[in-house]
């Protein structure tokens, strides 16, 4: 499309939501790469609440959560997602939709290691979305699990990442006049993607 120009350009979306991303973490002072994970439950009633991505790849995003919270819950029963980014400071916004898989694999377990005895604890505590009777108990279960597993506990089996396959990606950016630039990527076949410009 001869006007997708300048921050629109390529012919990769995934290259482009990267390249956005770098942009974004060196403007952004808190989470550049948070996200607006939205899902819904058993009932049809939508959910919303910020994860923060850990991975752009070659055809698909990641990120992690304990898998027995509502998101994870949720995600499990119905295997749909949609997200949006969004950086005040660039004026940008990418919103995705697709279907989700679980990676709890090497991947996952890598990832685990990588994060702070402290987050590894924390994940090994929580009961992530379900009712705490007051956070001293909390605290007392994340130092009984320091005791019990050590300086290097691994992953545990409720934590791991999903992986997001688009269907559809979204780039936004602000426009003079609120005449915004849209951009609508759809899937169509397994690596196909046809390009729409949107109205504002």
């Amino acid at each position: 499309m001869s006007d997708r120009t300048g921050i629109f350009a390529g012919d990769d979306p995934f290259e482009i939501a990267q390249r956005w991303l770098d942009e974004a973490t060196a403007t952004e002072p808190n989470d550049p790469n948070a996200i607006a994970l939205s899902t819904v439950d058993a009932q049809g009633m939508p959910n919303a609440r910020m994860v923060l991505l850990k991975e752009i790849e070659s055809n698909a995003f990641v990120f992690y959560t304990n898998y027995e919270s509502a998101k994870g819950k949720e995600l499990d029963a119905t295997g749909k997602v949609a997200f949006v980014m969004h950086w005040k400071s660039l004026r940008r916004q990418i919103r995705v939709r697709g279907i989700v898989t679980k990676e709890d694999g090497p991947q996952a377990d890598s990832y685990f290691a990588s994060r702070s005895l402290k987050s590894r604890l924390g994940a090994w505590a929580s009961d992530q979305s379900r009712p705490l009777d007051g956070r001293a108990s909390l605290v007392a279960k994340v130092a009984a699990l320091t005791l019990k597993l050590g300086p290097n506990p691994p992953r545990p089996s409720h934590w791991g990442g999903f992986r997001i396959d688009p269907v559809e990606i979204e780039f936004w950016a602000d426009g003079a006049f609120r005449l915004h630039d849209r951009f609508q990527w759809v899937r169509e076949g397994d690596d196909e993607w046809k390009v729409h410009r949107l109205n504002p």
